[in-house]
């Protein structure tokens, strides 16, 4: 058991997934601590002062903290915008990757080459049996 599982830890996939949840979690961190310490309060510097982590309501005993969703909606979509940045770059390396040129086609004198060979292994073989 052991070793099925040493093989299936150390496949190349495991490790890349171990990776990226590493450094997602790491950038993840860091657009938290921009959306947290750059972004919202110059938002609420734009839009008149205001802090949203402070901005909730109360209702009743329950106090709905919509400012703290405002930022996570935020990180949110600065989280989707660099993901889809890394995603666009990656794309347009694999285009260039494909679009090497292909071999150059056989020209016809080649191919005639080609068919007069191709009849003569046949004609040997005839001539073998």
């Amino acid at each position: 058991m052991w070793a099925e599982f040493k093989k299936f830890a150390l496949k190349g996939n495991v490790l890349d997934l171990a990776v990226a949840v590493v450094i997602g979690a790491a950038f993840g961190k860091i657009v938290s601590s921009l959306v947290d310490s750059i972004i919202m309060p110059l938002v609420g510097i734009i839009l008149g002062g205001y802090d949203f982590k402070g901005l909730n309501v109360q209702i009743g005993d329950a106090t709905v903290a919509y400012g703290v969703f405002i930022q996570n909606v935020v990180d949110f979509f600065i989280v989707a915008f660099a993901i889809f940045l890394f995603i666009k770059g990656i794309e347009r390396f694999k285009k260039k990757k494909e679009e090497e040129p292909a071999p150059p086609e056989p020209d016809r004198k080649e191919e005639l080459l080609q068919e007069i060979l191709v009849t003569l292994q046949k004609s040997k073989q005839k001539d073998s049996l």
